[in-house]
């Protein structure tokens, strides 16, 4: 049975905002990371802190909260597993209006959709946040 790591690090996410906490721990991987460093530049969260202890790296998401409401409001896994779901530029569709975010793993990094059309390339839709 494999682990979907990508929807354990959204739930993390997830369920620290749901009990209001100012920042949430998991376990480092780069892919885990470059979710969170786009979370970041798009103003979702505060900071990410990359924490060593004892030969095991974290990663520390500080949570943004504004007039005690967070920033996230749903936070959605779209490829998973068993159903992957890959898409070209021009199938993109804008979250919420433009308000929301997707992001996708490409053959040049992990990036918004935003980012990706400016590049050109598509990719695995990983998720969509807003």
């Amino acid at each position: 049975m494999s682990k979907d790591v990508i929807a354990d690090f959204l739930t993390i996410v997830r369920n620290g905002i749901v009990r209001s906490k100012y920042s949430v721990e998991t376990s480092y991987s780069r892919l885990r990371y470059e979710i969170a460093q786009i979370l970041k530049e798009e103003g979702f969260v505060l900071d990410v802190l990359v924490e060593e202890q004892l030969e095991q790296k974290n990663i520390k998401i500080v949570l943004k909260y504004v007039d005690g409401e967070s920033v996230i409001h749903e936070i959605t896994r779209i490829s998973k597993p068993s159903r992957r779901v890959y898409t070209g530029i021009d199938d993109v569709k804008p979250v919420i209006s433009g308000l929301g975010v997707s992001i996708l793993t490409t053959s040049k990094g992990v990036m918004t959709a935003r980012v990706a059309k400016k590049h050109r390339v598509g990719g695995e839709l990983i998720c969509t946040i807003w």
